[in-house]
C-alpha cells in the first residue's frame, strides 16, 4: 500500500523517517502511556504543535544523552507538543554528533563558567559539582573534555536550542504555510482566467 502524500516535500520526509503511532504505543516502556499517545492532536502538524515539538526534541536531545526519545515524548503529551516530530528531533544527538556536540558544549561551558568565576567566585561551579548532579557527570566520563563544562555547555544548548528550535521552527512553518496558500490562490486565479478566456 503506497505512503500517503502530503502536499510540501519536507513533511513527507518527515513522515518517513518518524516513528507511527502504533509504533510508539508497542514500545514496552510507553505502554502504560499508550492511549495517551493515540491521542490524534498529538500527531497534528499544526502551526502551535510544530514548533513546541522541536522546541521538547532539542531541549531533551542535549539535556540527556541516553533515553532522550522519551523525554520528548513524556514532556510533548502535557505541552500539546507533536510527539512524533518531538522524538524525531532528538536524533541531533545521536553516536556521531555526540563528539562534536561534546566538544562544543565543553568550549561554551569554559567560557560561561570561567566568567561566572570572575564575577561570583564560581557560585555556579560549585553548585554544578555538588552531589545532586554527580551522576550525570558520569555519563560523560571517558569522552576526553572536562566533565563539569561539557554538563554545564549542555544545559545552555539545551536551553538556548529549544528557544531558537521553537522560534526558526515556527517561522518556517508560517513561510510554508504562505507559499501553499500563494500557490492555491494562483491556481484558483488560472482556473477563473480560463473560464472567463473560454466565455
Amino acid at each position: 500500500m503506497s505512503q500517503k502524500r502530503s502536499k510540501t516535500w519536507a513533511m513527507d520526509m518527515l513522515r518517513k523517517y518518524m516513528p507511527t503511532r502504533e509504533q510508539m504505543a508497542a514500545n514496552k516502556y510507553l505502554k502504560p502511556f499508550a492511549h495517551r499517545f493515540l491521542s490524534p492532536e498529538l500527531w497534528r502538524f499544526t502551526r502551535r504543535s510544530v514548533p513546541r515539538g522541536v522546541a521538547l526534541g532539542l531541549f531533551a536531545g542535549f539535556i540527556i544523552p541516553v533515553g532522550q526519545i522519551f523525554l520528548a515524548a513524556f514532556l510533548a503529551l502535557p505541552a500539546r507538543a507533536n510527539v512524533p516530530l518531538a522524538a524525531t528531533v532528538t536524533f541531533v544527538t545521536n553516536p556521531f554528533t555526540f563528539p562534536f556536540w561534546a566538544v562544543l558544549a565543553n568550549w561554551l561551558g569554559d567560557i560561561l563558567l570561567r566568567l561566572d568565576r570572575a564575577g561570583t567566585g564560581g557560585a555556579a561551579e560549585s553548585e554544578m559539582a555538588s552531589g545532586r548532579w554527580s551522576w550525570f557527570f558520569e555519563l560523560f566520563e571517558g569522552v576526553g573534555v572536562t566533565v563539569l563544562e561539557t554538563v554545564f555547555g549542555f544545559v545552555v544548548l539545551a536551553l538556548v536550542g529549544a528557544a531558537l528550535g521553537y522560534l526558526i521552527s515556527g517561522a518556517v512553518w508560517r513561510v510554508m504555510v504562505a507559499r501553499r496558500r500563494a500557490k492555491r490562490l494562483a491556481r484558483m486565479e488560472a482556473r477563473l482566467d480560463q473560464r472567463l478566456n473560454a466565455n
